[in-house]
């Protein structure tokens, strides 16, 4: 017979659901203007926005800046302790860096290896913050990165390219011994950029979870929004109103009730609503090394080799040529387009077998570079509006949530 105390875990959460629902009734019975008052102030936060009010907007960003800034300096002096070790390696490293020796082939071998491990770990960061408004730098950079390495070891018939200018720019090696390129050759050869990106994924994951699991262990706030809707997606499980509302339980579902395996499931497939998987772990507060170890061995490992193995698959020599020739047997415009792809992979293999560097000839300008550039600075400047814009309307929020709780005092 099971003791008074211990509950099964399927009670407590049934429990819990009902508190929360009698908690909220009681609130919005005895405040009738809060959903009203909560439908202003959301409204009034999307009006802050570059191309609606761009001062304000500019101005309450540099506001939210700094306070965040001020937040992270008071964290930094309170961790001030953990800081001495890695504050004298850094004086360490200056020091050995700038003073002249034998050791300085190792200094700048170290740290161009660096550099490079911080360069995609900062493009995987990018690809996984902003709850999926992230910038997609795997179709940016790691795919045409792996794209461009898979079409210069079919053409150059090695993987032994030349460092420098690899990996900033390949280049066929002179008078090397040509053998054959395997799959796992070329998987090899960019296995540490993409395992670098995938830890930068999995380290963007955190901040959800993190946010989750505060607004838990600090209890519901009846004026944060994300709490409360995630509250509400909790409740709808057992009536799902579509193929969204389903996906999302179903994600929840599976990280609440497997745990790790199931958090390395959703992390080891391309899955626009981990986030929802991140935020839920927070919420049943899944133990961080539990949470982040699952999501590092799915992202940094399993779907890393999944989306490596896809990208080389697709741009190997005779799937390409497969590829041109479809692309030729298109009506009325496939000729053109057949020709466009044909030139620029004739000009790709130029480059591979010159030493320097070819610019394009006035008037010639590659179509592909110019259309993947603009595509770039596109993505890169809505990534940066999506920024200013939510760190505007935060402070916004901040505003309200001030003079909100002046309103309760008075």
């Amino acid at each position: 017979m099971p003791k008074m105390g211990n509950k099964p875990k399927w009670r407590r959460g049934e429990t819990r659901k009902i508190q929360s629902a009698l908690l909220r009734a009681v609130f919005l019975a005895s405040n009738p203007q809060y959903l009203e008052r909560k439908r202003i102030d959301w409204e009034a936060r999307q009006k802050i926005v570059l191309w609606k009010k761009p001062l304000v907007t500019l101005h309450y960003f540099l506001l939210e800046t700094l306070i965040n800034l001020k937040g992270w300096i008071v964290n930094l002096w309170r961790w001030r302790r953990f800081l001495v070790a890695p504050m004298l390696l850094l004086v360490v490293f200056g020091a050995t860096y700038y003073i002249e020796g034998a050791h300085q082939k190792y200094v700048h071998y170290l740290e161009k290896k660096t550099l490079w491990c911080c360069y995609w770990i900062g493009l995987g960061i990018l690809s996984s913050v902003g709850l999926g408004t992230g910038l997609h730098t795997f179709m940016l950079y790691l795919g045409p990165h792996i794209a461009a390495v898979t079409l210069a070891a079919y053409e150059c018939n090695t993987l032994n390219f030349p460092e420098p200018p690899y990996p900033e720019r390949i280049v066929c090696p002179e008078g090397g011994i040509e053998a054959t390129v395997s799959l796992w050759a070329i998987l090899s050869k960019v296995r540490f950029e993409a395992f670098m990106w995938g830890v930068g994924t999995a380290i963007g994951e955190l901040p959800p979870y993190f946010m989750a699991r505060a607004a838990r262990m600090s209890g519901p706030d009846a004026d944060d929004e994300e709490f409360e809707e995630f509250e509400e997606m909790l409740e709808e499980y057992d009536s799902p109103r579509g193929t969204t509302s389903w996906a999302k339980q179903s994600v929840q579902n599976l990280v609440k009730k497997v745990g790790f395996f199931g958090i390395l499931a959703c992390a080891s497939i391309p899955n626009p609503l981990f986030d929802l998987a991140g935020i839920a772990c927070g919420h049943f507060l899944v133990p961080f090394w539990t949470f982040f170890g699952a999501t590092l061995i799915g992202k940094a490992i399993v779907k890393m080799h999944i989306q490596e193995l896809f990208v080389v698959m697709t741009f190997s020599k005779h799937i390409v040529e497969q590829m041109v020739t479809l692309i030729g047997s298109v009506p009325k415009v496939g000729p053109s387009l057949q020709k466009l792809f044909q030139d620029y992979l004739d000009s790709e293999k130029v480059k591979l077998h010159s030493k320097t560097e070819t610019k394009n000839v006035p008037g010639k300008e590659n179509w592909v570079y110019w259309f993947f550039e603009k595509l770039v600075i596109v993505m890169v400047l809505y990534f940066i509006l999506s920024i200013i814009n939510s760190m505007a309307q935060s402070y916004t929020k901040r505003m309200q949530q001030q003079i909100n709780s002046q309103d309760k005092m008075n």
